[in-house]
């Protein structure tokens, strides 16, 4: 399969890369690295990578980013970056890359645990991921040609030892476990799904 990795360079991306390499055709993305660059939050950007790249089998995207910050700073501005990044985004992966990908492949976006678990100072994110969520479950059976989408949900990863503080109470999980549910997401028949990982 040729694939496409938004956010290939980061974290989360690089290992999802290694993963399915072995086996398949890897298009690493990033914002400023990898072997495409785009912005995410740009339309154009998101259209030219596409037609850069060409058909495609599945896109998997672990980009998007979004404001840490308490309901009591926040402000609709602030609210508004992230909106536009990690949630509309995702989304425009998805509504621009339809008319890209091959008949059967899949988009894979990232969500999170904060959709339904909240913390302090999360109040924006737990929306975003909601949000993608809520996407994710609405567009599948929309989607024609096979066409399959997912969202993956994971807990704050061992990989990210700088925000455990920020997540009480919570196991992180193991970078494979992560891994996983995004190969059972591009490799597997799932449709409309948030795959969790706790």
């Amino acid at each position: 399969m040729k694939i496409i990795i938004i956010g290939a360079t980061g974290t989360l991306g690089k290992k999802v890369a290694e993963a399915f390499a072995s086996k398949h055709e890897i298009i690493r993305v990033g914002n400023t690295k990898g072997d495409v660059q785009v912005d995410i939050t740009n339309e154009t950007s998101i259209k030219n990578m596409f037609e850069h790249i060409g058909a495609f089998d599945a896109l998997i995207s672990t980009s998007g980013k979004g404001p840490f910050a308490p309901v009591n700073q926040l402000t609709g501005e602030v609210f508004k970056s992230g909106l536009l990044d990690k949630l509309l985004g995702q989304v425009n992966l998805v509504l621009i890359g339809q008319h890209y990908i091959n008949k059967g492949g899949s988009f894979t976006l990232t969500s999170g645990i904060l959709a339904e678990s909240p913390v302090a100072a999360g109040s924006a994110l737990s929306t975003i991921n909601g949000g993608l969520n809520s996407f994710v479950l609405a567009a599948a059976p929309e989607l024609g040609n096979g066409i399959r989408i997912n969202a993956v949900s994971p807990n704050v990863v061992e990989d990210s030892p700088a925000y455990f503080e920020s997540f009480p109470g919570e196991i992180p999980v193991s970078m494979e476990k992560v891994v996983k549910a995004y190969e059972k997401s591009v490799l597997g028949i799932l449709t409309g799904k948030v795959i969790k990982v706790y």
